[in-house]
């Protein structure tokens, strides 16, 4: 082990990708929290003979350092901090330009290198929707993937729009050649009744029960403002979101909107909701939760508690609130 006064490490470099990813977290875990290899092998699901590599490439490249002097090794300690704090596999902190910059793009592209390096054949994937996920579409590896299936898991098939759910399952699926299956629904019917109806009488139990077999999810998280996209698109009136806040609202996923504490509210926009019921999400082995912003500080701390990520992707200062909003409460 080093010495206990080498006290960070530092990655110099504009290369953005797993192996570098893998580099920089083996060698924060040895030189800054004085992991063990084998501890760290078995924190990245790697064997020991892998650890030694990486440290080894690390220090090749002259990527560790006895002082702190690069953010990224800010966005390293926030990963870690996040993954302790709400048990999270990976946490996946990117570095924003200052803050109030906006995070779409960053954070999309961050998703998109994580969804091109998860799809593997035979998966099936469901998905969510919104402007980062749909931004992520540009950062993904097009290839052919064998008998991968792409299930989109709420409704909102009424008019072409650039953040329907439907449209972005679509061509996430056509990016791998994938097969794509939608819930042929408005993403708000009237009433509880109609919802159940529609998922009894016109062929949507065939998601629900898919929803159940999923291996992995891909979902955002939107916030309440009048500037979320949901708002933005008319979903939702002015009345309904005054609603929503009323009711202890803070944010929604799968337009299923929850509190600070990440429990769903008691709200009837909950009940007429078309999508796969976040209960039978929360069962799928690897759940990735892509959202930051200024405007989704609070929405994502309690989506951590609602969904309970495997993966998290998000920026340094949305990862900076988080964790502050956090201890503070």
């Amino acid at each position: 082990m080093p010495k206990a006064n080498i006290s960070a490490a530092s990655v110099e470099t504009d290369e953005q990708n797993p192996t570098q990813r893998l580099r920089l977290r083996a060698a924060w875990m040895y030189y800054v929290e004085e992991m063990t290899q084998n501890e760290i092998a078995q924190k990245l699901g790697v064997g020991r003979v892998t650890v030694v590599r990486l440290l080894a490439a690390a220090r090749e490249r002259n990527e560790v350092k006895i002082t702190i002097g690069d953010r990224l090794a800010e966005c390293v300690e926030a990963e870690r901090l996040l993954e302790r704090r709400f048990n999270i596999g990976e946490a996946i902190v990117v570095p924003l330009s200052a803050r109030g910059a906006d995070a779409t793009l960053p954070i999309a592209a961050a998703t998109g290198a994580y969804v091109s390096s998860l799809a593997r054949a035979d998966m099936r994937i469901g998905v969510g929707w919104g402007r980062t996920l749909v931004s992520s579409l540009g950062f993904i590896e097009e290839r052919a993937v064998d008998r991968l299936s792409v299930v989109s898991l709420l409704g909102g098939i009424i008019k072409a729009r650039k953040f329907n759910p439907a449209e972005f399952a679509w061509r996430l699926a056509s990016l791998f050649q994938a097969e794509c299956y939608l819930m042929t629904a408005p993403l708000l019917v009237d009433s509880a009744t109609t919802r159940q109806t529609l998922i009894d009488r016109c062929g949507l139990a065939d998601i629900f029960e898919l929803a159940k077999s999923l291996d992995a999810v891909l979902l955002g998280a939107a916030g309440t403002g009048a500037d979320q996209t949901s708002h933005q698109l008319k979903f939702i009136t002015n009345a309904e979101r005054a609603s929503v806040l009323k009711a202890g609202a803070v944010g929604d996923m799968l337009f299923n909107f929850f509190d600070a504490h990440g429990k769903l509210v008691d709200h009837p926009i909950n009940e007429r909701v078309m999508s796969v019921p976040l209960d039978i999400i929360k069962k799928v082995p690897v759940r990735v939760l892509a959202a930051g912003g200024a405007n989704k500080v609070h929405a994502l701390a309690g989506a951590l508690k609602l969904l309970k990520p495997t993966v998290l992707i998000t920026d340094e200062y949305t990862a900076k609130d988080v964790l502050k909003l956090v201890v503070g409460g």
